[in-house]
């Protein structure tokens, strides 16, 4: 049932805000391989096979920080979304900016949802939680190369 694993990538620079992810997303009930990068370079490296994520699988979702080093997140979103290859990969921007224009930016390069990040820990992996269950059990997400190819 390897088929059904749903590929997630978070592009997270915070250490501590990846491990909590990565964490909450092992212990939710959709079967499920969760990938972290840490800057925007290597977000669009990973997406595109690159260098050393040639073999990387297309992911079925990306979590993306707006705040990142060397290529920012705003950056990422348009690139992803203007790749024909790319477009169609649901992007929920996971970052702690409440800032209106961040927001609006972000859902007019067509970002599919925007969160901001709690501080409060209980509440951060609620949202996590919220992500995997609406994102992973109710949303039908596009097929991707990697389930095609599998």
């Amino acid at each position: 049932m390897s088929s059904n694993t749903i590929e997630i990538l978070l592009v997270e620079d915070n250490a501590g805000d990846a491990r909590l992810t990565l964490e909450a997303f092992k212990e939710g009930k959709v079967l499920n391989h969760l990938t972290v990068v840490q800057d925007g370079v290597q977000a669009l490296a990973y997406l595109r096979r690159q260098g050393p994520y040639v073999g990387a699988k297309v992911p079925d979702l990306i979590l993306l920080d707006l705040n990142l080093p060397r290529m920012s997140g705003r950056e990422v979103l348009a690139q992803i979304k203007a790749d024909e290859q790319l477009k169609t990969i649901p992007v929920v921007v996971l970052t702690t900016s409440e800032d209106a224009q961040d927001i609006a930016r972000a859902y007019s390069q067509h970002a599919n949802c925007y969160i901001t990040k709690p501080v409060d820990l209980e509440q951060f992996l609620r949202v996590i939680q919220s992500i995997e269950n609406f994102w992973l059990t109710l949303v039908r997400l596009p097929p991707n190369g990697a389930r095609s190819a599998g």
